[in-house]
């Protein structure tokens, strides 16, 4: 019940950040129409389908939390456990992190820096605190599969807790491609 609350008051961090775009955007839609164009569309879907699929990833670990499994039993996919399940959506997330960094580092070679104006200001806020979010859901997918490792029987108490860091990256997953829309498609 705990998660849940805090995830509502991160819903009303993240609005407050749709608030602040939009603002921006509506005060200064010149500036939005110039800047936009230095996005690549193209990349940020990349980006967007492998956090997307560190869900599908996520929830097939939530599945095995929930059968009590683990760790994998076979060779194949469908054999796996908790700990394989949650170790892929790890590597996506951090494949999601890095292709957010060259991103950044793409656009601050084309002269949009955090400090450049007021679309860099809030391109940078809001898709800098989202990768911050997934940054600590990495941490936490380290925290589980190490408590899952260790343990010497997988229990509901490791099965809830992959189950709470799974809301979390759920959340972590809608909030951008919300984000996604409104920066990358609606422009």
């Amino acid at each position: 019940m705990g998660t849940i609350i805090w995830l509502a008051s991160e819903v009303m961090f993240f609005a407050a950040l749709f608030a602040m775009y939009f603002s921006l955007r509506g005060a200064a839609p010149d500036l939005w129409a110039s800047e936009t164009g230095k996005l690549n569309v193209f990349f940020a879907t990349i980006n967007t389908l492998i956090l997307v699929a560190s869900s599908v990833t996520c929830q097939f670990g939530v599945f095995a939390a929930e059968r009590l499994q683990g760790r994998r039993t076979g060779p194949s996919p469908k054999d796996w456990g908790l700990v394989e399940w949650f170790f892929l959506s790890y590597l996506l997330g951090a494949f999601f992190i890095a292709g957010q960094v060259f991103e950044y580092a793409t656009l601050a070679g084309e002269g949009l820096l955090i400090s450049t104006n007021g679309y860099g200001s809030i391109f940078y806020l809001t898709t800098g605190f989202h990768g911050l979010h997934v940054t600590v859901g990495l941490m936490a997918f380290l925290l589980v599969i190490g408590r899952a490792y260790s343990a010497r029987r997988f229990t509901h108490r490791q099965a809830t807790t992959a189950i709470v860091v799974s809301y979390y990256w759920h959340f972590v997953d809608v909030i951008w491609i919300a984000l996604f829309f409104i920066i990358y498609v609606l422009q």
